[in-house]
């Protein structure tokens, strides 16, 4: 079993190796070839012989594997598809591995597979004088082929079947999982929520425009219908009012639109788990730290290998986790320090005055006199 920890900070090393520019300064790095031909099409030479004397066997019906050489038939339509095969194989190791490059990569996933994409792409201190090698193989008894990966910093050598990887991927399954942009979901789904009126929306671009405010429907008010602002000191005596939201009420709203949204990510969960290894399993009750995708999990993270398929409880904590997330990191932060509506409440005021103001309104509003 790959170590977690030791996984994540071998991805990260390699992806601060990478974005460094550090090999450019090795001087006896620099006055070196560099080999990165690793030869891999060798695998088909003298495959063009074969085919040649297959279809003459075939022709002249001097097949000598069975007699109605439905047997070199059969090899001679494998190797005329080799070519095609390898192709479209190559095509979708290289599509999953370079998801390893992405700005927002869960470093949870297995390291080998970032290594082999820094082989496939030519990234330095990844050739053949460093120890890596890749090898073809044609398989003869199945038409299949293979391509391995070895080096230095390979767990164990790392082979990728043709059939497999596309079986794997014609049903819906990354080799590497991608990790869905949270942040810009989490901005999409404010718009979906129905806490913002229709005219805090961009047209064009259909996000909240920049001084948007929460629809007044989720403001406290009095039981006359005014707001029930909280006064909050602004130094030398002085206050001002901000208003006060009813977070049950809004929660109410939300939770609909945010739940189907929850269930989408869960749809996949590889992605899901990429999800809370980048964005969600880092939060904390803290209101200062907002999540990012240049901080880790790391203990706290969940695994492909052991963790999939998601466990109900799991199911459940990423729910829980994203509700909080998207209250804290989103409509939390159109609720802090908001001025009101009404002009005339929105000035600086003499603090005592206001205080005493507001308490004689509530005696009286309450009949205590």
């Amino acid at each position: 079993m790959i170590n977690k920890l030791d996984n994540i900070q071998k991805n990260l090393m390699i992806r601060h190796m990478n974005n460094s520019d550090v090999l450019a300064y090795n001087r006896d790095f620099l006055a070196r070839p560099v080999n990165t031909n690793f030869n891999i099409l060798d695998a088909f030479k003298g495959t063009e012989k074969e085919y040649a004397r297959l279809e003459i066997a075939i022709k002249n019906n001097d097949c000598i594997m069975g007699d109605d050489c439905s047997i070199e038939m059969s090899i001679l339509s494998r190797l005329k598809a080799a070519p095609q095969l390898f192709i479209d194989f190559m095509a979708n190791i290289a599509g999953e591995l370079q998801i390893t490059e992405t700005p927002n990569f869960d470093p949870n996933c297995n390291a080998d597979y970032t290594v082999a994409n820094c082989i496939l792409t030519d990234k330095p201190g990844y050739s053949k004088d460093e120890g890596y090698d890749v090898e073809l193989i044609l398989r003869e008894e199945d038409g299949t082929q293979d391509l391995i990966f070895q080096g230095p910093m390979f767990y164990k050598p790392l082979i990728f079947n043709s059939s497999t990887v596309a079986s794997i991927l014609d049903s819906g399954t990354y080799l590497v999982a991608p990790t869905p942009n949270i942040p810009k979901e989490m901005e999409e789904l404010l718009v979906e929520t129905g806490l913002f009126n229709p005219e805090m929306f961009d047209k064009e671009t259909k996000k909240l425009v920049n001084d948007a405010k929460i629809s007044e429907e989720f403001i406290i008010k009095n039981a006359d219908g005014s707001p029930d602002y909280e006064i909050i000191d602004i130094g030398n005596g002085k206050g001002r009012n901000i208003l006060k939201y009813d977070f049950d009420k809004m929660q109410r709203k939300a939770t609909p639109f945010v739940e189907a949204e929850v269930n989408g990510l869960l749809s996949s969960e590889q992605e899901a788990i990429a999800a809370w290894n980048v964005y969600l399993a880092q939060d904390t009750e803290d209101e200062d730290v907002i999540i990012s995708q240049d901080k880790y999990a790391w203990a706290d993270s969940w695994t492909y290998e052991t963790d999939l398929p998601l466990s109900e409880d799991k199911r459940f904590m990423f729910l829980d986790k994203y509700k909080k997330v998207f209250a804290k990191n989103y409509i939390m932060n159109y609720t802090k320090n908001q001025l009101p509506f009404i002009e005339e409440d929105a000035g600086i005021f003499d603090l005592e005055e206001m205080q005493n103001a507001k308490a004689q309104k509530y005696i009286e509003d309450n009949n205590l006199n």
